[in-house]
């Protein structure tokens, strides 16, 4: 089990970053993993350089892909290594609702029902029904789970995450180290893995629930693998 590691901090930005941050939303359907030659240590106060040799999907449009919100925008960068898929948000909000508890490990159940930044992971597409969901919150608490058809269980996947929050510019920033045997026990870069991402905001409906890929669904529901988009593993 990898250690738990986790720092929020309240400072001025200083995201390496930034100077790309870009002021609209735009979604695509690929995200590319950049590959990273070793692991690297989480910061979401002070990024590693490796982060920028990724680029950055964003979104800002809710689940149906309709009222766009740049003051909600949540940008997405991707890096990997044989051993490791590592994943950094970088969220503007317009409030912050989280719990005050969860367990000592930072684990909570219904995490879904606060703030969050989520990644539903599929590695094998040829059965839609199975993925991996992996949610953080603004003050670092955390959940992972392993979804199938007949429900879901804790992953445990020893996942590993730095949170940095700047209350001042309305900004918060995510990194998550997901260990790649808890992803798949057969990992091939030439694959192509499926995947979405999330943001929840608001204390109570209705919430702002924004998608990078629209699940079109009549009411917020982010189960839809079939609207995962592509991810690819660059080498």
């Amino acid at each position: 089990m990898r250690k738990w590691m986790i720092s929020v901090i309240c400072v001025l930005p200083q995201l390496l970053m930034s100077q790309e941050k870009s002021q609209g939303c735009s979604a695509g359907d690929t995200v590319t993993a950049a590959r990273i030659a070793h692991e690297i240590s989480l910061d979401a106060r002070r990024p590693a350089a490796e982060w920028e040799t990724a680029q950055a999907v964003s979104f800002c449009q809710d689940w149906q892909g309709k009222n766009s919100d740049p003051e909600r925008q949540t940008s997405v960068r991707v890096l990997w290594t044989p051993k490791t898929l590592y994943l950094h948000f970088e969220c503007r909000y317009r409030e912050l609702t989280v719990f005050e508890d969860s367990d000592a490990n930072g684990r909570r159940d219904q995490l879904w029902d606060r703030d969050v930044a989520e990644a539903f992971l599929q590695p094998h597409p040829s059965q839609p029904r199975y993925y991996r969901e992996f949610e953080v919150s603004p003050n670092g608490m955390w959940i992972d789970l392993d979804i199938f058809p007949e429900g879901l269980r804790n992953l445990e996947s020893g996942l590993e995450r730095s949170v940095w929050l700047d209350r001042e510019h309305r900004t918060w920033n995510a990194e998550l180290a997901i260990p790649m045997r808890a992803l798949t026990a057969d990992f091939d870069a030439a694959a192509v893995w499926r995947v979405n991402f999330f943001r929840v905001e608001g204390p109570r409906d209705p919430r702002f629930y924004s998608a990078w890929q629209a699940t079109n669904t009549p009411q917020p529901n982010f189960h839809v693998p079939a609207a995962f988009a592509k991810l690819r593993f660059q080498r």
